[in-house]
């Protein structure tokens, strides 16, 4: 099933956002008080309050960093970016979630910021993610009754793989802008290349054939020229974008992903799951935009290929459409985190 945002109207969207599942507020303008709703009523496993932060004990010995908001019969766990980015560039739903009433987790994947970052290479693979991923939702209480998963970028990686293997724990998945085949993802990285200017493109290859990917105006480039255009079109970037930038873990990241946005070559390089998304049964949301470093017509064929599908376009939407289309996606993604639970 194809969903775009002209199925919700701005009117419903604001319905939508303030009345569901027992938590009611009247639109701004009425000043009315929140009524039959104890989203904020919850603790911090443990002997403090550390304003919904838990931090998780893996198997492997180290620690993983999450954080609670709310109070709800829906729940979300939100995998990132990167890989080895942060949580801090989702921070957009703190501003949607709450009044939809969805109770949701922010998380950093080991690697990342704020958890612990072993140099073990060997640490660093999607298998142990997945298993990751699992240990999180057992100890977070998450399971087929009351959360959905949202991955975003490499995240939408995580979440197919954790999809294939423990769909049995899930309500619904949410994969936003990313493919389901890395050499997909290459060549469309690739096709949008060549839309740059000539010169441009010839001063990017100067640098990676030097392999001098790190050199501050190879970077500046690359933010500038492309980031701006399919990452996130709102530039200079928004703080909590930015900062999360600013936390990447560079040798995971080029470990798993490649050395540059252009030059694909970590363990994800021969990833695919294309051919087994016929697999996955969960109700599914696959979430694409018209800017997006992503093909967005792969995006909409996937949601066919799995077995209870829908997909969202954002016309005016980037990889970040969660900050650049803002409305059409938080309009797309609570509408159907909602209507899974409605099932």
């Amino acid at each position: 099933m194809h969903y775009t945002s002209a199925i919700l109207r701005p009117t419903v969207f604001l319905f939508l956002l303030f009345t569901f599942f027992g938590c009611s507020q009247a639109p701004v303008e009425t000043a009315e008080p929140v009524t039959n709703c104890d989203y904020n009523n919850f603790k911090t496993p443990g002997t403090y309050q550390a304003g919904g932060v838990q931090m998780i004990d893996l198997v492997e010995g180290y620690k993983v960093w999450t954080k609670r908001y709310g109070n709800s019969p829906m729940k979300v766990l939100i995998l990132h970016g990167g890989p080895a980015g942060t949580h801090e560039y989702l921070e957009s739903f703190q501003s949607f979630f709450p009044q939809a009433n969805i109770e949701f987790y922010e998380y950093d994947q080991l690697g990342s910021y704020y958890s612990d970052q072993p140099e073990d290479m060997s640490l660093y693979t999607i298998e142990r993610f997945v298993e990751e991923v699992e240990q999180v939702r057992v100890a977070l209480g998450l399971n087929k009754d009351n959360f959905v998963l949202l991955g975003q970028s490499w995240g939408g990686i995580l979440a197919l793989e954790y999809a294939l293997k423990y769909q049995q724990n899930l309500k619904g998945l949410i994969i936003c802008n990313m493919t389901a085949d890395f050499h997909k993802y290459a060549a469309y990285n690739n096709k949008l290349r060549e839309q740059l200017r000539p010169s441009l493109v010839d001063t990017l290859k100067m640098y990676e054939d030097a392999e001098d990917y790190g050199n501050p105006i190879y970077l500046e480039l690359v933010e500038k020229e492309f980031y701006a255009k399919h990452i996130c079109k709102i530039y200079p970037f928004p703080e909590p974008v930015a900062r999360s930038f600013s936390h990447f873990n560079g040798p995971v990241y080029s470990y798993m992903q490649g050395p540059s946005e252009f030059v694909p070559g970590g363990i994800l390089k021969d990833w695919s799951v294309w051919d087994r998304l016929h697999e996955i049964a969960t109700p599914t949301l696959m979430v694409g935009a018209k800017y997006d470093s992503m093909n967005p017509d792969e995006m909409k064929e996937m949601a066919t290929l799995v077995q209870n599908g829908e997909s969202l376009h954002c016309p005016n939407g980037s990889h970040m459409a969660l900050w650049d289309d803002q409305e059409v996606f938080m309009e797309g993604v609570i509408g159907f985190i909602h209507r899974t639970f409605e099932r």
